[in-house]
């Protein structure tokens, strides 16, 4: 296979990149068959009592990995290399083939030597990251301490399936264990869960097979209690699968259990030995259970040949989903069919288990033709706008690079005979390569350009921890992708010193102006329909993005599936209850929109729920609009009670009576700090201080004659208090223990005692 790809990069059919990618992705998958058939002779040896296979099998010690290197075959190794991100060349193209049982050549031991080495610098490096992180944990959610039993809300959160594609990854019975339902959960008319119950493990059961697709249960993100959060909407404590107790840290114990596998984490590449393990594109999406085919609404497609010469019918739209249905018509599954990927099956198609529908190349992003026509290169100057690369063998490809007149946009138009424009410019971006030339006839769904993507990056966790600390803090990504916050349709404004403007026309003629940096891929088209949260051009999504557009909700979602990706790729399970109580301190604090008749100042950052506090308080009061023959102050805000009493005595009396007018509460926008700047806005000074930046936080604290009430634990150690939790708690600290009913009891008797 390897040589046939190497026959096509000398033919030019593929560029070196693609080339390299194609090779590495063989070996990858030739290693990993190598290990699945070995594990499998492993498995059967002396009836499965095989010692090797039972080691770690039974997850006593080591791993399939490290048994693959053993008697399988050792694999792709790392390059040596600085730089901590993942770029061309990052992982030597032959294999080792040996194992370590058969012993490996003089060449094979040199490049191994490379990794071990690197194995045991990233441990000692990184254990000091993975400690780091697990501090600023500690620090941002110590004061969340179970006070109550239950805060009677009627909020909570929706939980489904969690999928990729067709793929399970953590089925619904497994996430809602050990939660409270907040509706009661009917099967046939008979309540099986009633709202406000914890899930057991076979009522879980019957929710997961009664086919339901989401259930709402509560959770610490909507606890409405006073001081840090309340049994129900924590659950069950994980360590005696019952209701959590009344003065449980669950803060930190939601710390720890995110920190701890961080050094787990860190030791990755030890343990391997610097084998590159490298996660394998998905390139196709094929069927488990047989159904039948349905597309969404927006699907379309068009039949074309490609560049290898066979028919294949592409998918021209993004967004599009493709579903799988039973014969009840109920939806088995759905998949998000990639732009440009070929699709094998059509609408209504009855399809077998093990079908494949969707395929496409994971290594490049294409663009294509939208109608057929010929076509037109416009702002195309070689040596401004593209160079011309030769690949080897004298064939020339142009390649799209960063202008200085940022003036000129290179884009390619379909025109007719007559030079009418077909279909409107499609912007390319920076490294793009053309596979046509200009003037050439192409047909509708044919391949314009190739864009390379960003290169398989090698799965070691220095992706992890870095990628964990940076949800954590919610950093904007270095390249964020452009989000729209309407739903509209898409029309392309001029460029000005090199930002591209993209207007989108609401349905109620509202309009958004978009500005997009020079260079970005562009993934909307002329005259497209999108909705809310669609983005623009490619690039990261930014937390702080979600949240303004599509809610607290969407960003929970976000970040809780985010850092459990990291995890899971290490194959380490964390509850999502604990990144929950995480993302809750993260999401504490609102900032105030609109000041009403509150106390507040606008953009004042408040916690939520002294911001709803404050709005209770004023809706028990009025504001006084005429004074009458009263003696209060215009203005002034006054208890309702006292206000109807003062204007009862003056309506006895005979005089003019005072008038007044509701107040107007206080509205709020959702913000999202990331952990230190959360541990440092805390409420507690102390805290803070003995955290970060010690000067600055006391300075602030006295200049406002700041008040600390040590509710927290981190600040009544700090003055060396019993801390708030466990048998501190507030509530349980005061129990007599013994015979005495009250303290003057207890008294008496010791006074006899010493008589």
């Amino acid at each position: 296979e390897v040589d046939e790809i190497k026959s096509k990069y000398d033919r030019h059919i593929l560029t070196d990149g693609e080339r390299y990618n194609k090779v590495i992705d063989i070996w990858t998958h030739a290693t990993n068959r190598v290990a699945g058939s070995m594990m499998d002779s492993l498995r059967e040896d002396r009836q499965g009592f095989n010692p090797v296979y039972m080691m770690a099998d039974s997850g006593a010690r080591g791993s399939q990995d490290q048994i693959k290197q053993l008697a399988g075959m050792r694999g792709l190794m790392a390059k040596p290399q600085k730089s901590m991100k993942g770029g061309v060349g990052e992982i030597i193209e032959s294999p080792i083939t040996s194992n370590f049982k058969e012993g490996l050549s003089v060449f094979e031991y040199f490049i191994s030597t490379h990794g071990a080495r690197k194995g045991l610098a990233d441990t000692a490096l990184k254990t000091a990251d993975a400690g780091y992180l697990t501090r600023r944990l500690v620090d941002v959610a110590q004061d969340v301490v179970v006070y109550v039993t239950d805060c009677s809300t009627i909020n909570g959160i929706l939980i489904a399936d969690l999928k990729e594609g067709e793929e399970l990854i953590e089925s619904l019975s497994d996430r809602i264990l050990g939660r409270t339902v907040v509706d009661d959960f009917i099967v046939k008319g008979e309540v099986v869960v009633k709202a406000g119950s914890v899930i057991e493990d076979d009522e879980a059961e019957i929710i997961g097979d009664s086919g339901v697709e989401n259930i709402r249960i509560r959770s610490i993100l909507t606890c409405e209690a006073k001081r840090g959060c309340c049994a129900k909407c924590y659950g069950w404590d994980l360590s005696t699968h019952q209701l959590v107790d009344i003065g449980t840290a669950v803060g930190i114990r939601a710390a720890q259990s995110i920190g701890e596998p961080g050094t787990q984490l860190t030791l990755r590449t030890f343990h391997i030995g610097g084998t590159a393990t490298r996660i394998i594109e998905q390139s196709e999406m094929t069927t488990k259970r047989p159904g039948t085919v349905k597309f969404s609404d927006n699907y379309d497609f068009a039949d074309t040949i490609d560049e290898s010469g066979t028919k294949v019918r592409r998918c021209m739209v993004r967004h599009a989903k493709l579903f799988i249905m039973n014969k009840e018509g109920k939806e088995n599954a759905s998949f998000n069919i990639p732009y440009g990927s070929n699709i094998f099956v059509g609408e209504g198609d009855e399809i077998a288990a093990k079908t494949t529908l969707i395929q496409w190349d994971p290594y490049t992003d294409i663009i294509l033709a939208r109608e057929t026509g010929l076509v037109s290169l416009k702002d195309f100057i070689e040596g401004e706008t593209y160079a011309v690369e030769s690949v080897e063998g004298g064939k020339k490809q142009m390649v799209v690079v960063e202008a200085r007149d940022r003036k000129l946009s290179p884009h390619i138009e379909i025109v007719d005979k007559a030079g009418k424009i077909l279909a409107g410019g499609t912007i390319l971006p920076v490294k793009a390569t053309l596979v046509v030339t200009n003037k050439q006839k192409v047909a509708r769904g044919q391949t314009l350009v190739k864009i390379p993507k960003e290169i398989g990056k090698t799965r070691d966790i220095t992706g992890g921890l870095p990628r964990v600390a940076e949800l954590f803090e919610a950093r904007k990504p270095s390249n964020p992708a452009v989000m729209t916050e309407i739903n509209g349709t898409v029309s392309f404004g001029d460029t000005k010193r090199g930002v591209r403007k993209i207007h989108v026309m609401g349905v109620d003629g509202e309009e958004r102006k978009y500005s997009i940096p020079y260079g970005k891929h562009v993934i909307v088209h002329d005259g497209d329909f999108i909705n809310a949260g669609t983005n623009l051009c490619e690039g990261a999504i930014s937390p702080e993005d979600i949240l303004h557009v599509l809610g607290p909700a969407a960003v929970r979602d976000y970040l809780v599936n985010e850092i459990q990706e990291v995890y899971r790729l290490q194959g380490v399970k964390i509850n999502d209850k604990h990144i929950e109580v995480i993302v809750g301190q993260m999401m504490l604090k609102v900032s105030v929109k609109d000041t009403g008749d509150t106390r507040f100042l606008e953009e004042d950052r408040i916690a939520k729920r002294d911001f709803f506090t404050e709005n209770d308080r004023i809706s028990k009061m009025i504001i006084v609009n005429e004074v009458g023959d009263s003696d209060l102050e215009q203005d002034s805000m006054i208890d309702r009670a006292e206000f109807l009493e003062i204007n009862k005595d003056l309506k006895a009396d005979g005089k003019e009576l005072a008038t007044y007018r509701k107040p107007k509460p206080a509205t709020f926008e959702p913000i999202l700090m990331g952990i230190t700047r959360a541990s440092l806005n805390t409420e507690s000074f102390i805290s803070a201080a003995s955290f970060q930046e010690t000067t600055r936080v006391l300075t602030d604290a006295s200049t406002a004659g700041k008040t600390d009430y040590l509710q927290g634990l981190k600040e009544n150690v700090a003055v060396g208090r019993l801390i708030p939790a466990g048998t501190g708690t507030p509530g349980i600290r005061d129990i007599l223990v013994g015979a005495h009913d009250t303290d003057e009891d207890a008294l008496s008797e010791l006074g006899d005692a010493v008589a």
